[in-house]
């Protein structure tokens, strides 16, 4: 099961990327160039993350995965919630996270994906 630290190591190593508080300090929001594209907390005993998610992807995986729901206090269309059960493989929750991190690079100006992207 994936450990928080390890999870926070991999979401800060992407450029421009940084760690906030603003729901308190028992909730962790990454964002890129003040864009959030994860939150990370605690949930019925468990620890959670939002990620940014193509609404078909979000869809599939809800099928596939009994621990990703509809993003829990996000727009359910464009967020999923995973729930660290063990239940998704470690490399598909790596894997949603680049995914993430790249759909809300995607919505920036021109200028600020370049600034992004060649760091990649």
């Amino acid at each position: 099961m994936m450990e928080f630290e390890n999870l926070k190591k991999y979401i800060l190593s992407k450029p421009e990327s940084t760690l906030e508080f603003p729901f308190g300090e028992d909730t962790s929001v990454f964002k890129v160039k003040n864009k959030m594209f994860a939150l990370v907390g605690e949930r019925n005993n468990l620890m959670m993350m939002n990620l940014k998610c193509d609404p078909d992807e979000g869809a599939a995986l809800r099928d596939i995965y009994p621990a990703i729901t509809e993003g829990y206090h996000m727009d359910k269309k464009h967020w999923i919630s995973i729930y660290f059960d063990s239940s998704v493989p470690e490399n598909e929750v790596l894997r949603l996270i680049d995914n993430s991190y790249m759909l809300v690079v995607s919505k920036m100006t021109k200028k600020d994906q370049e600034s992004i992207l060649i760091k990649i």
